[in-house]
C-alpha cells in the first residue's frame, strides 16, 4: 500500500510542474452521434472511420464495428505543440477483435492513439502508402506484452507501437511521449503536429468496441 501511495504522489508531483497543452473531455456530452461535433473541432476521418459508429454514450466517445474495418480519426495542429511531455488518456476496450496478435504478425487493435511528431516525412517502406512523420502509438491489446515496444509492418524507421494494457473496461494511461521518443530515436522531440485514434479489425473476427473518456497532453 505504501508503494502505491508513493507512486501516486510521484505522478502528481511530476504533473504539477507541467502545463496543459491540449485537452479533450467527452464525459459531459449528451448521448448521440459524435461525427458532427468532431468535425466542428477540426477532426478528419480516414479509411473506414465513418463506419465505426462514432457515438457519445454514457460520458464516453464510443467507436465500434461488427466486421473487418480499419479507421483513423484525428486532428492536425497547424502550428504544432512544442515542449511536449506526456499524455494522459482515460479510455478502454469493451470487446477485442478475435485473431489480433502482434506476435504472429496480425497487427490489429481495438483502440489505439497516434501521436504524430514533426513535419519531416519518412517512407512507409512500400510504394502504395504515403510518407509519414515520426509517430508513437500506444494501444490496448489482448495478447500483446504490456510495456513492450512493437514495430509495424510499415514505417519501421519512423513509427513505434506500445501495448499499454490487456484489460477490458476503463483504464488510465500515462504515456511519456518525450521520454519514449528520445530513447527510441535519439533526437530532440519535435512539436506534436497531429493526434489521432484508430481501430483496426482487418483479418479478425467478431468486431470490436472501444471508447475514450478524456485525453490531456502536458508539457515537460
Amino acid at each position: 500500500m505504501r508503494k502505491i501511495v508513493l507512486l501516486i504522489v510521484m505522478s502528481a508531483s511530476l504533473m504539477a510542474g507541467s502545463k496543459v497543452l491540449y485537452s479533450l473531455d467527452f464525459s459531459k456530452h449528451k448521448n448521440g452521434s459524435a461525427t458532427s461535433w468532431l468535425k466542428s473541432k477540426g477532426f478528419e476521418f480516414f479509411l473506414d472511420a465513418k463506419a465505426l459508429n462514432l457515438t457519445f454514450n454514457n460520458g464516453h466517445l464510443e467507436f465500434e464495428t461488427s466486421g473487418e474495418k480499419a479507421g483513423v480519426f484525428g486532428i492536425r495542429f497547424s502550428k504544432g505543440l512544442s515542449n511536449i511531455g506526456s499524455a494522459v488518456i482515460e479510455w478502454g476496450v469493451d470487446k477485442f477483435p478475435k485473431g489480433a496478435n502482434w506476435a504472429k504478425g496480425n497487427n490489429r487493435v481495438a483502440a489505439g492513439a497516434i501521436f504524430v511528431l514533426g513535419t519531416k516525412k519518412f517512407s512507409s517502406g512500400v510504394p502504395f502508402a504515403k510518407k509519414m512523420p515520426y509517430f508513437l502509438a500506444p494501444f490496448i491489446g489482448k495478447k500483446e506484452s504490456v510495456g513492450k515496444m512493437y514495430k509495424g509492418k510499415l514505417y519501421k524507421k519512423s513509427g513505434r507501437y506500445y501495448c499499454v494494457s490487456n484489460k477490458k473496461g476503463l483504464i488510465k494511461t500515462r504515456f511519456n511521449i518525450a521520454k519514449k521518443f528520445e530513447k527510441t530515436f535519439g533526437e530532440k522531440v519535435p512539436p506534436l503536429t497531429a493526434l489521432a485514434f484508430q481501430m483496426n479489425t482487418k483479418d479478425t473476427k467478431g468486431g470490436a468496441k472501444a471508447f475514450i473518456k478524456k485525453i490531456t497532453i502536458y508539457s515537460k
